[in-house]
């Protein structure tokens, strides 16, 4: 008898029982003689030797895989089918101490997910991604997917796949490796006990260059589906080794540092010259510096029919808000119609991080319409304030608790000349009700956003003119709708 013996533990970054059913909680839910299990420890033991599970965040998606945050005892996320890339990239950069790892298989990230992981890659995000390809759709019952082979039969290709009618198999490597920003691409193999240690360095490396800082890296692993191929998993193995690898040839396709450059910098002439703005008029005035310093945050909604600049006047506002120094979003929302369909937006400002684009409960409605007004007066909060473009409410209006005033704009523009600057109007009269934007910088914001049309001397005066019509407005004429 030996003095020793051999046994298999399960790395510590495995939970100690998987809760998914009461009755089996010291198994997978995967098939005998699945890659996924092998592929499931070469990663958990990268994880656990490299010291990151206190770090390392599992996005898991749609597919086979998508039981895997009852075994991996780190932090978790579920992705919508092919969103694993896309939900990686937002988690790695609000996280970005965080070790991010996607696990991926052929259809979810093949057919679903070919855009994300696509533009993750040419960003160059720092995320790991794990790619199992088994050459069909294993959880939905053996559909062809993008990596099925030529003459492979399946559920929905029950003669073999044919070139002519549902085209080649995708190579991912291949099509990642045209790419600029990759740092390390690497397809390998689990169908022997070499391989398989060459797929343990693989994953290894991929997870090592994430934790020095390295761009995006992805391994793509060559696994068995022996339930899907119907067939034994001895030869399951030995069906990757004859027919996979002539069409999935195992190597290193990339294998270098990322690209040097320099992230976000824009020179500060460049951006002034192109707004033809002075460097005086980007400084904030002193009122302007002590209205900050009080301030914390200011949410609108603005809304109408399509045609009236209610967008514009969203991105315009949110285009002050950022000269002035201030976090904001802007959230368009509007039908097909190029004009005349219902078109809104949520605008926000705020002194701090903005959690959420959407607004629930606004500061401020700017309503252009009728059907605007009564759809989102009663979301205004009791202490907010409504504009209406009218000189009188509609009748049978039911008054909010909402302080409103009714704001003759598209009367006044129509004065000026031009109904095109109704929302301007309505901008000038925001501005004298809430003092968080100037006059000035509204003016200038116009020169950018509307481009070379706003550049004429008679569309930057009309323009002027309705802003000082309705801060004139609200200053000599506005009268609160009484209740």
């Amino acid at each position: 008898m030996s003095d020793y013996e051999v046994t298999h533990s399960k790395s510590q970054v495995f939970y100690d029982v998987f809760e998914r059913k009461a009755e089996l909680k010291h198994q997978t839910h995967y098939c005998p003689g699945c890659g996924h299990g092998v592929a499931h420890k070469l990663v958990a033991e990268a994880i656990e030797d490299m010291g990151l599970q206190d770090k390392t965040i599992f996005v898991s998606p749609v597919g086979c895989s998508v039981f895997a945050y009852y075994y991996f005892d780190t932090g978790n996320v579920q992705a919508a089918h092919g969103r694993t890339p896309a939900v990686a990239t937002g988690l790695k950069r609000a996280c970005p101490e965080s070790i991010v790892i996607g696990y991926q298989g052929d259809g979810d990230l093949a057919a679903s997910g070919t855009a994300e992981i696509l533009h993750a890659a040419t960003r160059g995000e720092k995320i790991s991604i794990f790619f199992i390809n088994n050459a069909i759709y294993g959880m939905t019952g053996g559909q062809m997917a993008p990596t099925t082979l030529l003459g492979q039969t399946s559920t929905t290709s029950p003669f073999g796949r044919r070139a002519g009618n549902e085209g080649f198999p995708l190579h991912v490597c291949e099509l990642l490796a045209t790419l600029e920003a990759p740092v390390y691409i690497e397809r390998v193999g689990l169908f022997d006990n070499k391989n398989t240690m060459k797929a343990r360095k693989a994953v290894r490396k991929a997870i090592e260059l994430q934790k020095n800082g390295a761009g995006f890296t992805f391994v793509e692993i060559l696994s068995p589906c022996p339930t899907i191929w119907k067939m034994d998993p001895v030869d399951a193995r030995h069906w990757i080794e004859k027919n996979m690898l002539p069409v999935f040839p195992l190597g290193v396709f990339r294998d270098r540092p990322a690209p040097q450059v320099k992230d976000n910098e824009v020179p500060q002439r460049t951006l002034t010259e192109a707004l033809e703005l002075d460097t005086a008029e980007v400084e904030l005035s002193e009122r302007q510096k002590a209205a900050q310093s009080v301030r914390k945050s200011l949410t609108l909604k603005m809304a109408g029919f399509g045609g009236q600049g209610v967008l514009l006047l969203g991105q315009i506002v949110a285009e002050m808000g950022m000269r002035e120094g201030l976090e904001v979003s802007w959230l368009p929302s509007y039908g097909p119609e190029m004009r005349s369909g219902s078109a809104h937006c949520h605008v926000c400002l705020a002194d701090e991080r903005i959690g959420s684009p959407l607004i629930s409960h606004p500061d401020v409605l700017i309503a252009m319409n009728e059907i605007s007004l009564r759809k989102f007066a009663p979301q205004v909060k009791a202490s907010g304030l409504i504009l209406y473009n009218r000189s009188e409410l509609p009748e049978g209006f039911e008054m909010p608790q909402a302080r409103v005033v009714c704001v003759p704009a598209s009367d006044i523009a129509d004065q000026i000349g031009t109904a095109k600057v109704a929302n301007s109007v309505m901008l000038g009269a925001l501005m004298a009700e809430t003092e968080l934007l100037t006059e000035e910088s509204a003016l200038s914001v116009v020169i950018s956003t509307l481009g070379a049309k706003a550049k004429s001397a008679a569309v930057l005066e009309m323009n002027r003119r309705a802003l000082e019509a309705g801060r004139e407005f609200m200053q000599k004429f506005a009268i609160p709708v009484p209740r």
